[in-house]
Order: structure tokens, then C-alpha cells, then sequence
């Protein structure tokens, strides 16, 4: 069985981050080892949560791997909260890297043209050079351009994509995924580019009217769980965009849904199903 680190916070409620990506991976067949940055309450679109900061943690627990020669198929990182935690997670990469081990960065820092409270364009330099230690990067398009230190467009066409692609490989990463691109309002899915084949590809399904939070958690960690499962990157991408789609409507359609989330546990029979099928 293959072994997964992911390395985020995880909420106590709320659908993102590990309590996101522990369940999705599990699902997957794969072995899910965490290393939990922060432990909050609720995550931070509740009016209200708590927030205990595991900074400290992060290199007692990373020598401990490293001491009972404790390896990983795959290290997963998603939300980190300052520079001194990129700088951890960035020595725990170089500690673990081989050509066994796939490194997925999901740099989740900004969305709709916009960073996080707290971050700055600073930190998504400091983010960007993490992410050159990456096979894969999945960052949506406002994150991506805050990385590349570039204006963040909404009127794009697919060469401004291919372009804001290849610079972020530009990075050191092998492939980038650009996630939420639509080029039509009925259709939204994903792009990428792979820099060692020179290849783009592109897979869109349904767009709905609604946004909710936690999704792009729910994209990275399905992505990475079908490539532990053996999935190309095009197959993993395919399978991510139809699954985060499937966890939507499973949402809509639930007249009793909670909010701060989506459904994703009603759709991982689903996941699982796809895992079976390669494309």
C-alpha cells in the first residue's frame, strides 16, 4: 500500500484541509500520514473559531520520521501559515525527496484576485520557491499570479494560460494545474503542463452557480489519491474535476446541508468507483 504524508491544518469542524484530504485519501486505498500544522476549532469561515499554532511540532515530528526511517510514496502539502512553516515543510521535502517520492504542492493562499488576510506578495514569493521543489503544482489562477509576481487577469484566453503555465514550471516545478479555468460559462475544470513532454492538457465539466469552501482541498487531495493509484496526471486531473463536480450537486440537492462545506462523504463511492477506471 502506498503512504501519503500531508502536511496542513485541520479544523475540528469544517470541511477542508486534513479533514478534507485524510478521509479522500483513505478512500483512495492509500495510507494517510499527517503532520497537522494548526489545530482549529472551526475552520476560518465560521464567525468564531479557535486556533492553536503547531509550528514547534513541525521538525520534532519530521526528525522522528526520519530517525525510525519511517518513507513516503508521496509528500502532500496544502495551506501553510507563515514563512517560518515554508521554511520547515521546504527541509522536510529535502529530507524525504527521492525519485520514489512525488512532491504535490497545493500553494492555497488567494482566490478571486485576492490573497488570504495575513499574507502578503512577499509570501507568495517565499511560496514560490517552494513550490520548485515540486513534481506537481496545483494552484488556482490568482494564486499562480501572485506567485509569478504578475496582474491577475479575469478576461483570459488560453494563450494567457499556457503562458502563466509554463512560467510557473519556469519555477522548478515538473508539471503545473491551473484549477477553476473556464473558457465558456456553462463549462469550468482544469489546465495543465507538464515541462519535461512539453504537453498541455485540459479537461472541463458542468459549471454551477455556486461557490463553496473547501473545494480546491477536495480537487489536490483526490488528484493526489488517484495518482498514488496509478493514474496519469491527465487521468488524476479528469478524475479530481468530475469528483469536486459530483460532491457539488450532492450539496445542492441536500435540502438539509450544513454550510461552511460540500458533501463530499455521500460522493466517495463515487471516487472510489473512478479510481477503477483509468483513462
Amino acid at each position: 500500500m502506498k503512504r501519503i504524508l500531508t502536511v496542513q491544518d485541520i479544523s475540528c469542524v469544517g470541511r477542508c484541509s486534513l479533514t478534507v484530504a485524510l478521509p479522500i485519501i483513505s478512500a483512495a486505498g492509500v495510507e494517510a500520514g499527517v503532520l497537522p500544522t494548526a489545530v482549529l476549532s472551526t475552520h476560518t469561515m465560521f464567525p468564531k473559531f479557535t486556533f492553536c499554532d503547531l509550528t514547534d511540532e513541525i521538525e520534532g515530528i519530521s526528525n522522528t520520521f526520519c530517525d525510525l526511517d519511517i518513507d513516503f510514496d508521496a509528500v502532500y502539502t496544502g495551506y501553510l501559515g507563515s514563512f517560518r512553516q515554508l521554511g520547515l515543510v521546504s527541509d522536510l521535502i529535502d529530507r524525504h525527496n527521492s525519485d520514489k517520492c512525488m512532491v504535490v504542492i497545493d500553494p492555497a493562499m488567494a482566490d478571486n484576485g485576492k490573497l488570504y488576510p495575513a499574507f502578503t506578495p512577499e509570501f507568495a514569493s517565499a511560496m514560490a520557491g517552494l513550490c520548485g521543489k515540486a513534481d506537481l503544482i496545483i494552484p488556482n489562477l490568482t494564486e499562480a499570479c501572485f506567485m509569478l509576481g504578475i496582474p491577475y487577469n479575469e478576461d483570459y484566453d488560453e494563450s494567457y494560460i499556457r503562458d502563466v503555465l509554463k512560467r510557473l514550471t519556469s519555477l522548478g516545478a515538473r508539471s503545473a494545474a491551473l484549477t477553476g479555468i473556464s473558457f465558456d460559462p456553462t463549462k469550468l475544470g482544469c489546465y495543465a503542463y507538464d515541462s519535461v513532454s512539453d504537453t498541455y492538457f485540459s479537461y472541463f465539466n458542468e459549471k454551477l452557480p455556486v461557490a463553496y469552501h473547501g473545494t480546491g482541498d477536495i480537487f489536490a487531495s483526490s488528484t493526489v489519491g488517484a495518482m498514488m493509484r496509478g493514474h496519469s496526471i491527465e487521468s488524476a486531473l479528469k478524475v479530481a474535476v468530475d469528483f469536486t463536480l459530483e460532491c457539488i450537486k450532492l450539496t445542492m440537492a441536500d435540502e438539509n446541508r450544513r454550510t461552511y462545506g460540500v458533501n463530499f462523504e455521500q460522493a466517495l463511492p463515487y471516487y472510489i468507483n473512478r479510481l477503477e477506471n483509468y483513462d
